[in-house]
């Protein structure tokens, strides 16, 4: 009989390898079914998260044993998106899923008995004390020393491609590598590869600084009838990306003026200064520590806003290949296109998603 009539198993899965599996396997050997959490849904791909949510439910369907009795009906996927800085939000979101599925699947959630399964592994784990309602089982296994982290920087890695794809494949399930293979042959392989070189020779770039380095950056949210002011980026990191306008602090420079100056250079925004500095209605600093690949960056971000009148002319200019006023509901919709956290900065500023 089994010990939990569900186990909830939450990760990003970027990709699913064998670790992944193990648990899976254990999962199903305790549980009478699984609910599976990909996170990060919705995002933009990036070195980080080079997968969908879809293509990652995919990789985890083709993946689940054979030997499981029902296997493939007994494994219930549900995808969460991330929410910067706000693990409320996220927490609450995946409690919603979870409710979902054993709703949809006709059992009553006061009535059954669910769990939480996974492996402790670092300080990014700790999600996994988040959840007291549901009891813990852990999942430690030698097939996860190498990382998820480990397989996407060979899987990425053009140099050496044949030791690298080998590593990849004795790494995953077979029928993640054979999606892998396919992948490669795409116009997003190759962007995320050009991307991965870039951020590489980046970071190499601070190897010989005494400390880690830490960036300061400065980026500006304008509201104006209706509309928002958004950038699409010109180059790696995110090329094609759309971002707020912003930019790197110049070492003479205060917050407020370096924010000025990025809308400027990268909007050509026709607005005298004054006439911004006087509709700034908040900021904030946004610092995760992993808000981006390019390393540590804390960035701090200028809402301004005016309520009616004409759209300004802007046009793209410097980091920027193009500038234009987005209407608030397009906006809202646009999850998978922005740049890093830039679409939770904009939530935050602007109410609800």
């Amino acid at each position: 009989m089994a010990t939990f009539d569900y186990l909830v198993f939450i990760g990003r899965f970027e990709p699913f390898h064998n670790g992944h599996r193990y648990v899976l396997e254990r999962a199903l050997a305790q549980a009478r079914k699984v609910i599976v959490i990909v996170g990060s849904a919705g995002r933009p791909r990036t070195t980080k998260n080079p997968w969908n949510a879809e293509e990652r439910a995919v990789m985890i369907r083709h993946s689940i044993p054979t030997s499981v009795e029902g296997g493939a009906d007994r494994v219930l996927i549900r995808a969460v998106s991330d929410f910067a800085d706000n693990d409320e939000l996220w927490s609450r979101a995946i409690q919603d899923q979870v409710k979902r599925a054993l709703t949809e699947a006709g059992d009553d959630p006061a009535a059954v008995r669910v769990g939480l399964i996974g492996h402790d592994k670092d300080a990014s784990s700790y999600y996994l004390r988040m959840f007291p309602q549901w009891k813990r089982v852990e999942a430690q296994s030698v097939a996860m020393s190498l990382s998820a982290t480990h397989v996407r920087d060979a899987f990425l890695d053009r140099a050496n491609e044949a030791g690298n794809l080998m590593l990849v494949e004795s790494a995953v399930p077979p029928p993640v590598f054979e999606f892998l293979k396919s992948f490669r042959a795409t116009p997003a392989f190759a962007a995320l590869a050009k991307e991965y070189d870039f951020l590489r020779a980046y970071r190499e770039g601070w190897s010989s600084a005494p400390y880690p380095p830490t960036f300061v950056t400065v980026d500006a949210v304008v509201a104006h009838s209706g509309h928002v002011l958004l950038v699409r980026r010109r180059s790696e990191p995110g090329k094609g990306l759309w971002a707020w306008p912003g930019g790197f602090l110049r070492g003479s420079e205060r917050l407020l003026d370096a924010c000025l100056r990025e809308v400027r250079e990268e909007t050509r925004l026709k607005l005298p200064a004054p006439v911004l500095r006087g509709s700034l209605k908040a900021q904030r600093v946004f610092d995760a520590p992993d808000r981006s690949l390019r390393g540590r960056t804390i960035t701090h971000a200028f809402f301004f806003e005016f309520t009616t009148g004409d759209l300004p002319e802007v046009r793209g200019k410097d980091d920027a290949d193009k500038a234009e006023w987005i209407p608030l509901t397009d906006f809202f919709a646009m999850r998978e296109l922005m740049f890093e956290d830039h679409f939770d900065i904009g939530v935050h500023f602007l109410g609800g998603v």
